[in-house]
């Protein structure tokens, strides 16, 4: 087996993502490859200095606008948001693989009393009207039942009936989200938005084991490197230290995956084998490894499995959204700054929108890390370019 630095293994991960060298993604059309490459990526709708998702684009995608996601998910219908890890965003021609996901759910609303009846209300509405929310649809009063993507066992609790109803069409793949206002979400019929034979194809995955093994190795391939170790990059897909091991032995076998060993670390990891290229230069030094500056969004796909960060890069984020003020370290919104191959500190940058500018409340810098000239000079760079990504004109460190 091939035993590599952890020095290598960083610029393996970088180099794959597309977050160091020239910028190997750009524009809209940058911006559907990287989705496609990474298989999925987060959704999260608080918008601080931009939305997950869209921060995850503008790190890695040169000329990246807010507008350009928009356009892909409900004008051009290339990506489509779904569960995957967590809620998410994956290109449009993943949707057959998702059919037990989706048949799943369909089994599951069966079980829900009273759900069938209102399922039936709100299809004819919407053929009749058009897109709908759930404050907007005509259905009252509340019912029990609990959303299969997000289920965690065989319970139900009361909930909004409108709502309900349609996050269940929603799972089930007979509805899609039409557009988005802020966090609200509408909804109007798959068939008026998918193609034909989008819609029916067949299921590549011809069992449910092959659909797991599908989706671990899209992970991999998201992250670019991972171990044989419980990881949070695994999220959402059900499996134990053994199913896992039993996972990458049959995609090392069938020859999808490579296992690599990393100096210092006892843990097998493994890549795809069509990166097997980008890990030869990046073994021979051949590789485009040009530092840049990067702002990383809390749950980009370098920070899913924040263990292996810590193991590659000895660095320790956590996202303090969640944390109560007193407690927290940094700020509410930070973000991890990448230079080169290093994180060189966490940054919280909030745009004042209304009057332009970008007002950076807080800048961490690792130990050892001196605020010379040259990082000066590409925080200014970068600060631009996140203020013009939100909206501003200027910003004021």
């Amino acid at each position: 087996m091939q035993t590599i630095t952890k020095e290598q293994a960083r610029q393996f991960i970088l180099a794959k993502q597309g977050l160091i060298g020239k910028h190997r993604f750009e524009g809209k059309n940058g911006a559907l490859e990287y989705v496609r490459q990474a298989g999925c990526i987060q959704y999260d709708p608080v918008d601080v200095c931009g939305k997950n998702a869209e921060l995850t684009l503008q790190s890695r995608v040169k000329g990246f606008r807010k507008k350009m996601l928009q356009d892909l998910l409900y004008k051009d219908r290339m990506l489509i948001d779904y569960a995957d890890k967590e809620l998410s965003i994956w290109a449009l021609e993943d949707w057959p693989y998702f059919s037990s996901y989706r048949d799943r759910s369909m089994k599951l609303g069966k079980t829900f009393r009273g759900l069938k009846k209102l399922e039936k209300q709100a299809i004819e509405y919407i053929e009749k009207n058009g897109p709908v929310s759930s404050d907007l649809l005509p259905i009252e009063g509340e019912i029990f039942w609990h959303s299969s993507m997000h289920w965690s066992g065989n319970w139900q609790k009361k909930s909004q009936a409108a709502r309900s109803v349609l996050e269940q069409l929603y799972t089930d793949g007979a509805l899609v989200i039409h557009h988005k206002k802020g966090s609200r979400k509408y909804y109007d019929l798959a068939s008026r938005y998918l193609p034909e034979d989008i819609l029916n194809a067949d299921n590549p995955c011809r069992t449910e084991e092959q659909f797991t093994n599908w989706r671990v190795l899209r992970r991999i391939g998201a992250v670019g490197l991972l171990w044989d170790k419980n990881s949070t990059a695994f999220l959402g897909i059900d499996i134990n230290a053994e199913r896992r091991k039993q996972i990458l032995e049959e995609l090392t076998k069938e020859g999808s995956i490579i296992p690599v060993q990393v100096e210092g670390i006892k843990q097998t990891f493994y890549y795809r084998y069509e990166d097997k290229g980008l890990m030869g230069k990046v073994i021979t030094g051949t590789a485009d490894l040009k530092p840049r500056m990067q702002f990383i969004a809390p749950l980009d796909p370098l920070m899913w499995d924040k263990a292996l960060v810590l193991a590659l890069w000895d660095f320790q984020y956590s996202w303090e959204i969640y944390t109560p003020a007193v407690k927290r370290r940094y700020g509410y919104y930070t973000l991890p700054v990448l230079m080169g191959d290093r994180f060189i500190g966490r940054i919280e940058a909030i745009p004042d929108r209304k009057e332009g500018i970008l007002n950076v409340r807080g800048l961490w810098l690792e130990p050892g890390i001196r605020r010379s000239k040259k990082l000066e000079k590409e925080l200014n760079k970068t600060l631009k370019a996140f203020a013009v990504f939100n909206d501003c004109n200027s910003f004021v460190l």
